[in-house]
């Protein structure tokens, strides 16, 4: 989606007016966010206290941020001390760079992924797809969505969007099975698939969920298993992550392994999780001979300069705040035309990507403040959007914006001008009916999708005189 010649802006509210009219499609959206809702909200209440659990984590990834210089030195110095390879990347194409080097130095041919989200944010695929490797996505969701040559639709649940029906007739032609809409049977399927690529695999390719730092390891939860076999029977690791991921100690993994799972899927606990310290030791059975660590900047310290906006990098990518957002719910995850989707995308997305480029995303949102509200690391996303929708007008203010605003803020100063404003007003405001939807609407861009709000026939001013001289 993103990578169409088409501007990010005309291709979201293209693909945006194209789903919102998609009633199907809004229906198994919003009926799969119903029962995520009942999930999530029983499993909050296992917690002694969820607020103070918010609290307990949105201090600890300030703190982490706040020091990750350093917490980014003892994770590589407590790392290569078990032979891990540790490597620095500014920018996407240095880190795909990275991988291709490892790639060609082992001569590998077939690679295995697990859910990778900066992987996707760096177009590593295309890129290894073009240089002639074998690259296939292990997640079930990933899966289907390569099958189907689509990016991911949701952190959590990467084809949250399709049916039984469209899944079937997906395997069928690409893999020539039999139609079914047995969802065990379809699982069972891919699972036959997928276990042999697993077998072939010269490197296996993964994420981390956490990064941390006094113990030289990383984190991955999971609920089947893929990242386990990734990781585990090729004989080359590699796993790109973000500089962001970090935490200060081993023992803030009690805290969130179980908020990420209550938080993303309603679980009490991931069915996997799994902590990596380093490539194959001796007397070790089962591992990779080499495993190397690769972090991503790609923008992140220039959001982490930005002292109002640095905590959008608490992210833990739960997707929660996509969860409960109205307008991801309508437009659905395709439509933002990235990697990272609803209103943490719509956050990070500009800083990553350019603001000018990607500043329509933060103007899509309701400010309704429910991903705040939900975002279990207390990130204040809504304020943040406004804040992307300030800079990217104080960045670059078109000459007719200025000169309204301009005209705007002389009108509002004057009084006696505001008043004679508001009477022309209500006297002009029948002729914009003859107007409306026209080329000549001077505010067609609002009423495409709402009506112009009438002017009151008597303004709380000249109501107040009136009340006065009685």
């Amino acid at each position: 989606m993103s990578d169409v010649a088409i501007a990010p802006r005309a291709q979201f509210f293209e693909d945006a007016d194209r789903i919102t009219h998609d009633t199907e499609h809004r229906r198994r959206i919003q009926t799969a966010m119903g029962k995520y809702y009942v999930s999530r909200y029983s499993r909050q209440a296992l917690f002694r206290n969820w607020q103070e659990a918010r609290q307990t984590a949105a201090e600890t990834k300030w703190a982490a941020l706040k020091e990750l210089d350093k917490h980014l030195e003892a994770f590589e110095r407590n790392a290569t001390a078990r032979g891990t390879q540790v490597h620095w990347t500014s920018t996407g194409e240095q880190a795909r760079q990275v991988i291709v080097d490892i790639i060609r130095r082992h001569n590998a041919r077939r690679i295995v992924k697990s859910k990778v989200m900066t992987s996707e944010e760096i177009h590593l695929n295309q890129l290894l797809e073009q240089l002639g490797y074998d690259v296939i996505e292990s997640d079930l969701g990933e899966y289907i969505q390569q099958l189907k040559g689509e990016p991911p639709y949701h952190f959590v649940f990467p084809c949250m969007h399709l049916s039984r029906e469209e899944i079937s007739d997906l395997f069928e032609n690409h893999l020539g099975t039999a139609q079914t809409h047995d969802p065990e049977e379809l699982t069972m399927i891919a699972r036959r698939v997928l276990r042999q690529k697993y077998i072939d695999a010269d490197i296996g390719i993964t994420g981390a969920n956490f990064v941390v730092a006094d113990t030289g390891m990383i984190s991955i939860t999971e609920n089947e298993g893929n990242a386990r076999l990734t990781a585990a029977l090729p004989r080359v690791m590699i796993t790109l992550v973000g500089i962001e991921k970090v935490l200060p100690k081993f023992s803030d993994l009690a805290l969130f392994l179980p908020m990420l799972a209550t938080a993303g899927t309603g679980q009490p606990l991931t069915g996997y999780n799994t902590m990596y310290a380093g490539p194959k030791q001796p007397g070790e059975s089962d591992g990779p001979i080499e495993w190397h660590v690769i972090f991503l900047d790609n923008n992140r310290t220039a959001l982490l300069a930005d002292p109002q906006q640095r905590d959008a990098l608490h992210c833990i990518r739960c997707g929660a705040c996509l969860n409960v957002c109205p307008i991801f719910k309508n437009v659905g995850g395709l439509s933002y035309g990235t990697t990272y989707q609803g209103p943490i995308g719509s956050v990070i997305t500009p800083h990553f990507r350019g603001l000018q480029d990607w500043k329509h995303l933060s103007g899509a949102s309701s400010l309704c403040g429910a991903c705040t509200e939900t975002c279990p690391v207390k990130i204040d996303l809504h304020h943040h959007l406004l804040h992307n929708r300030r800079n990217a007008i104080d960045e670059k203010r078109g000459f007719l914006e200025g000169m309204l605003w301009r005209g705007f803020t002389f009108l509002i100063n004057r009084p006696k001008l505001f008043s004679l404003s508001i009477k022309l007003g209500r006297l002009f405001q029948p002729l914009h009916a003859l107007v409306k939807g026209t080329i000549f609407d001077p505010a067609a861009a609002w009423t495409k999708s709402r009506e112009l709000p009438e002017v009151a026939h008597e303004s709380f001013r000249d109501y107040w005189k009136r009340r006065q001289s009685k």
